[in-house]
């Protein structure tokens, strides 16, 4: 059948039956889009879009097919393709950029974690017992006063609150160290 045959059919309102007859350049355009990096399944993604744009430009009055069927549809079907990789690669781009950012935070996040960790370190014996009985063994200020002889629950609250003052003034001089 002709592409002129072809046209007549759109014309007359047999959509159906002209779209069957262009479903034989398929495999034209499926080789097309293998040969681009493209699978059999994108190559039917392509060729359903490109006979939609046609449809669409037939459906306007002043659309005219300069060219064969073939030429028409091979031509979308090309720049259909092209943008359908356009968009997965900015797709990857991005997920790529958020696996980068995680990658960054959890750096980041470590490396705070190592900072108040030699912070603690630095405090000392007796506010690192403290900060245990207070924080891992959840005890409470009469307890810990009792375990660290002070002599009273107040003394072992003032202490505490000291001893995360001097954990603080070094985790934040260690990360002014490093920020500079």
């Amino acid at each position: 059948m002709s592409d002129q045959d072809i046209l007549v059919l759109f014309k007359n309102g047999q959509r159906e039956k002209a779209f069957k007859k262009l479903y034989h350049l398929y495999p034209r355009i499926e080789k097309l889009v293998l040969s681009k990096g493209g699978s059999k399944d994108d190559a039917s993604d392509v060729f359903q879009e490109a006979l939609i744009i046609l449809n669409r430009n037939l459906e306007t009055s002043n659309f005219k097919l300069t060219s064969s069927f073939y030429t028409y549809l091979y031509s979308v079907s090309r720049f259909v393709w092209s943008d359908l990789q356009k968009s997965h690669t900015k797709q990857q781009l991005q997920e790529l950029n958020t696996q980068e950012v995680q990658v960054f935070q959890e750096v980041i996040e470590e490396k705070n974690y190592q900072l108040a960790e030699h912070a603690f370190l630095e405090i000392g014996k007796r506010c690192q017992q403290l900060l245990q009985l207070f924080y891992h063994q959840a005890m409470s200020f009469k307890d810990i006063a009792k375990v660290m002889q002070f002599k009273s629950s107040k003394i072992a609250k003032n202490q505490k609150y000291k001893c995360l003052q001097k954990a603080k003034d070094i985790y934040q001089t260690k990360l002014k160290s490093v920020q500079s």
